[in-house]
């Protein structure tokens, strides 16, 4: 027998450990990251009034064995004219019963508040990770990715979701890449122009500098599809703790006379010490972060953006040859660079310049709740 339940965050976290094995790519996120995100009192999304959510957990016979997060984002609707929610943390057995059971009532929980569709993974908005991925099952995710083994796919395929807006996660073999092979012209004068400061993002300037790529972010992605400029409360508790694992070296806001123009957010990839903490903080956390932080040659860019009034300025190439010189030489040997969608040629192409191979494949999955057999 199967039960739903809700709002349960510590049975939620837990279908993971239950349904995936031990050797699976997946990554958990970290129990107090999961917990504080998915707390509609923390949480800007609900607490601001921008949206709402649901948690639902599937039980089998006592044992939690899947998991999923309707949401809709009011602002995202507003913004793109869509009556649209989302679904995310979608995590369960390969088990037909369990998914139906947790699309059910991710469904019926969008009818009742009048959507139109349901679409996802989106964890939980579409700035924060997104996609479930079709392809490239065997390679592990760098932080701020989002694993997820063949049998979801297939099973959001079995009760009617269809894939759509096809996207790829990339890596950077970085032996294999010469940094000056980013450079022409305009990057070579950027580089050589004094109007261009190159700000480290390091713990003294944090928060200026967290708020300056913000602004950055919102201007530059303004016409990505899905995009909703995270207001600043949103994006400093979407960034969490970052503070404390940032790389100084390999981040960077660009300034032109003062103003901030472009932003690189790198991180060193934490995915191996969490999947061998379990998520969770123990007594021997602290010894794991350390060594971590001593043998790790992993690093991820969240995202990179450019003001839209230095757009083909050619500053995004100058940006990307700045951090991976400085991952190179900080010793680093291989960059993640989290999803780019099939629509974003300019993006796509900046990556096959740098040397980006595919990492993992990845679509949103939708479903219209429309019943168009329904007698008016």
């Amino acid at each position: 027998m199967i039960e739903i339940t809700s709002s349960d965050r510590k049975a939620a976290f837990a279908v993971t450990t239950e349904v995936y094995p031990a050797d699976s790519p997946y990554v958990p996120p970290m129990w107090s990251d999961f917990d504080r995100m998915l707390d509609p009192k923390r949480n800007p999304l609900v607490k601001d009034g921008h949206g709402r959510f649901e948690l639902f957990t599937a039980l089998k016979d006592g044992r939690p064995l899947g998991r999923i997060v309707a949401a809709i984002h009011d602002a995202s609707n507003a913004r793109h004219g869509t009556a649209r929610a989302q679904f995310g943390y979608f995590d369960c057995a390969d088990d037909p019963e369990i998914a139906s059971a947790l699309l059910g009532a991710a469904e019926s929980w969008a009818r009742e508040r009048g959507m139109a569709e349901l679409v996802g993974n989106f964890n939980l908005t579409a700035m924060q990770q997104a996609g479930v991925v079709t392809g490239g099952f065997e390679n592990a995710p760098f932080t701020d990715m989002l694993f997820s083994p063949p049998h979801i796919a297939q099973l959001l395929e079995a009760n009617g979701y269809a894939p759509t807006f096809p996207m790829t996660t990339f890596r950077i073999a970085l032996g294999d890449v010469d940094p000056s092979g980013l450079l022409g012209d305009k990057q070579k004068a950027i580089l050589a122009d004094p109007d261009y400061r190159w700000m480290p993002i390091d713990r003294r300037h944090f928060a200026e500098r967290l708020e300056e790529s913000r602004l950055i972010l919102n201007d530059g992605f303004d016409a990505n599809p899905m995009f909703v400029p995270p207001t600043a409360e949103e994006y400093r508790f979407q960034a969490g703790d970052m503070m404390w694992v940032i790389d100084k070296r390999i981040s960077t806001v660009v300034h032109h006379r003062g103003e901030p123009v472009g932003a690189i957010i790198a991180i060193p990839d934490l995915n191996p010490l969490v999947k061998a903490a379990g998520g969770r903080i123990g007594p021997s956390f602290p010894f794991r972060f350390l060594w971590h932080r001593w043998t790790n040659r992993r690093a991820v860019i969240v995202y990179q953006s450019v003001s839209r009034a230095f757009h083909n300025r050619g500053l995004n190439g100058a940006m990307l040859y700045k951090v991976t010189s400085a991952l190179k030489a900080a010793g680093y040997d291989e960059l993640g660079g989290t999803w780019i969608a099939d629509v974003n040629g300019p993006s796509l192409r900046q990556a096959q310049k740098a040397g980006a191979k595919p990492l993992h494949r990845l679509h949103l999955f939708a479903k219209s709740l429309i019943d168009h057999n329904a007698v008016s």
